[in-house]
């Protein structure tokens, strides 16, 4: 079950809410984590077990190390934990891959192949192995209290919001809104505008630009014109922006429906003036999980400019596997490890000091050359949709014969959607402030005005949409 989706907007979550504020204060949460279970095991019923028992194995083993006496015996348990957790996902998530490159390595040989049945990947295995980590992490270092009972902590991992694609919380970020947290009307509103721009930015934006998408990445690369190849890039880069960041929105949404307040996830990512800027600013709660439980313990920038790069590579070399079991995004992790290395070495001071437009251009440029690499299949995939990027002789192709994809692939429908999407990404932060749209509550009757009719304006485009179309994936569901 998706967010975006009839079911889910009209049975689940109106069924789920009733049920939620019928019941006493004290019983909402085991309403929460109930439903969150049903969530959950709707669109995996197969893996509902993997995520309770990894659970149990990480509040056991917590409980454990809260008891524990010595140091040897707490660092033991936490290693225990996180090997266990990690266990889990390299099987579930990059078994198949190694299995292939040894094959591979053995064909090479001569040597035959190991038989392997595929193993199917877990919904958001790498999402809740992530908090799973964290809240043992803190635990063992003290940032966080253990979770007062088992339902607290399979509530903490289960909470369908958030669930399938983040944002990745942390547990002592939650433990007092799990305790106790308040209900009212204006969080609730706030909740179901957030949810309403989330969906909005999800089916009118990012589905449209991701089916053009993928029908330009699927034609014959060597062959594509340059034009064509320009729009399918730029497709794909507001396509993954507007999908990711419409998903955040609407877990955002259901969090304060049921009282909770997550961290934000995205903060106007594309206007960023250096890559470093943008990955303060692009899924932020993987940034500062993989700063704090990484970056930091490798020795951040405390150890010269050379161990210093190295970290920062070797991080995003991590993210990129985390991505997903394949080369490209090993490649794609190492490419934007390589640019934040280069911009600490040439002072990232001195580029924020270049003119906004030149800074956001280029830097939205090499991110969106990365995209070109997370979205291919090969890394030689990507090399020669690179070379169409700049194969200015087929632009006479593009005009002479418009129908080789005109209007079936690039409508003008798409053009429009895409011209929106990247006006709506380019807004400056001074404007969102100043008409109050980063505020949680509408500060003037006019916003609360203009909040009611965009939020029902999207409600009803969007369903209008969802009902008449089959393409409704979401990216970050195969991380």
């Amino acid at each position: 079950m998706v967010f975006s989706s009839l079911i889910f907007i009209y049975a689940f979550l109106p069924v789920f809410l009733t049920l939620y504020y019928w019941a006493p204060p004290k019983a909402r949460n085991g309403v929460a984590l109930l439903g969150s279970l049903v969530f959950y095991t709707w669109g995996e019923p197969r893996f509902a077990g993997i995520l309770v028992l990894s659970g149990l194995f990480g509040y056991g083993l917590s409980r454990l190390l809260v008891r524990a006496r010595g140091q040897a015996a707490r660092r033991t348990l936490l290693g225990l934990g996180v090997t266990g957790h990690l266990a889990v996902l390299a099987y579930f998530k990059y078994s198949n891959f190694f299995v292939d490159q040894l094959n591979g390595a053995l064909a090479w040989l001569a040597q035959g192949s190991v038989v392997w049945t595929a193993v199917a990947l877990p919904l958001g295995i790498s999402f809740f192995t992530f908090q799973k980590i964290s809240y043992l992490v803190d635990v063992y270092r003290g940032t966080s209290p253990p979770a007062r009972s088992v339902f607290d902590y399979l509530l903490y991992v289960a909470l369908f919001p958030q669930l399938i694609a983040g944002p990745i919380i942390r547990y002592h970020d939650v433990a007092a809104q799990i305790a106790a947290r308040e209900h009212n009307h204006d969080r609730f509103l706030s909740g179901v505008w957030r949810f309403s721009l989330g969906l909005g930015r999800k089916v009118l934006l990012a589905n449209p630009l991701g089916a053009a998408a993928d029908r330009i990445f699927a034609q014959d690369l060597s062959t594509l014109p340059v034009p064509y190849a320009w729009i399918g890039l730029l497709c794909y880069a507001f396509q993954i922006y507007h999908d990711f960041a419409g998903y955040s929105d609407m877990a955002i949404g259901l969090g304060r429906m049921m009282g909770f307040e997550f961290a934000e996830n995205f903060n106007r990512p594309y206007t960023a003036r250096t890559v470093t800027e943008f990955w303060r600013r692009w899924h932020m709660s993987l940034s500062s999980f993989m700063r704090d439980y990484l970056y930091i313990p490798l020795g951040g920038n405390r150890a010269g400019p050379a161990r210093t790069g190295f970290n920062l590579w070797f991080v995003f070399l991590v993210s990129g596997f985390w991505h997903g079991a394949s080369w490209s995004f090993v490649f794609w992790g190492a490419y934007h490890g390589t640019l934040l290395t280069l911009e600490r070495l040439i002072g990232v001071a001195r580029l924020e000091r270049l003119p906004a437009f030149i800074g956001v251009a280029l830097t939205f440029s090499l991110v969106t050359l990365g995209w070109l690499i997370f979205r291919t299949e090969t890394l030689p995939d990507a090399l020669v949709y690179l070379s169409r990027l700049t194969a200015w002789d087929s632009w006479s192709a593009a005009w002479t014969n418009p129908a080789l994809l005109w209007p079936d692939v690039i409508s003008r429908r798409t053009l429009a959607v895409l011209a929106l999407a990247a006006g709506f990404s380019f807004i400056t932060e001074p404007w969102w402030r100043r008409h109050g749209w980063d505020e949680a509550l509408p500060v003037t009757r006019g916003q609360a005005a203009l909040r009611v009719g965009f939020a029902a304006l999207c409600l009803l485009l969007a369903c209008a949409s969802l009902a008449g179309q089959s393409y409704n994936p979401f990216i970050y569901f195969r991380f």
